[in-house]
């Protein structure tokens, strides 16, 4: 029989997933102060955080952050994915982050979970940049470029992407960038393009990238498209259109859907990339960075 504390954690627990919740990080300290709580309290000692923020004007989306603090890492931590714990990464931070994350990385590579995408796939896509960066970009999967030379964002939407970074004033040396899976979906014999990567393949690669985002600690991430915001919140279904330009929270990390650079290559009118630049222009405010008035007016129709 469960006790009355299991069922009032099992209730906070649900209440957590339907917010897009996927994983909670106790230290040893962590876990003997919740076993010390009476259930009564659990409810009111632990802070449900916000899935969502309202639209709100440019001018007032800029507030800069600090890097969000978040608990220590525990010596020996289990990552669940954000839908169930069969997908679960079993990992030991040591503190040492390079070294931490060269470790992830050397999993990622050896990862046999999906056997379809083992046989397909020419080397899974770690991510690249600065492992101190205060913006990360989350993007949906690798396409055939990216598959090739093992790197994400390289193919005609990477470099769109580098232009827009650079616009911003940075290199992609500066930032962080990956994908929420790791490997490319695999395509038909001779089939050209891409395919979205289903919900059960984002669920088992997400504790990967749950774990670059514990070990590098952004201030901000970056959404680029409704794929990848869907990977990271629960496999909500959204359009990109609807939730683009409003902050969310993901594990008390300020988020910013936007479109993906895909999207920009389709519809390039000055409209559009107007729309994706006010996005990283709330980025660059919500990060700290200095914006200048060039910077303020690119896009703009000339007057």
């Amino acid at each position: 029989m469960k006790s009355s504390l299991a069922t009032a954690a099992e209730a906070y627990a649900r209440s957590l997933k339907r917010l897009g919740v996927g994983s909670i990080f106790l230290t040893a300290e962590g876990i003997r102060a919740w076993e010390s709580l009476k259930p009564a309290e659990v409810a009111v000692q632990v802070p449900v955080p916000r899935s969502t923020e309202a639209h709100e004007p440019l001018s007032q989306r800029s507030a800069p952050i600090s890097r969000p603090a978040l608990p220590p890492t525990p010596a020996a931590t289990t990552a669940a994915s954000g839908i169930d714990s069969e997908h679960a990464v079993a990992f030991n931070p040591t503190g040492d982050k390079a070294a931490d994350m060269a470790r992830l990385k050397e999993m990622i590579l050896k990862c046999e979970k999906c056997p379809h995408l083992v046989k397909s796939r020419t080397t899974p896509v770690f991510g690249v940049g600065n492992i101190d960066a205060d913006i990360m970009f989350v993007g949906e999967a690798p396409g055939a470029d990216e598959d090739a030379q093992g790197e994400p964002f390289v193919g005609r939407a990477g470099q769109l992407l580098t232009k827009m970074i650079e616009a911003m004033g940075l290199k992609r040396a500066d930032v962080f960038i990956a994908n929420v899976l790791k490997c490319r979906p695999d395509m038909p014999p001779g089939a050209p393009g891409n395919r979205k990567p289903t919900g059960r393949e984002m669920e088992t690669c997400l504790p990967y990238l749950k774990w670059q985002i514990r070990l590098i600690q952004p201030k901000v991430m970056v959404g680029l498209g409704a794929t990848a915001y869907e990977g990271l919140f629960a496999l909500q279904k959204v359009t990109i259109s609807s939730i683009r330009g409003t902050w969310k929270d993901f594990d008390g990390i300020p988020f910013m859907p936007t479109f993906h650079p895909s999207y920009l290559l389709r519809n390039p009118a000055p409209q559009q990339k107007r729309l994706v630049w006010e996005d990283l222009l709330a980025v660059m405010g919500k990060a700290g960075m200095p914006i200048s008035d060039r910077q303020r007016g690119f896009f703009l129709e000339k007057k």
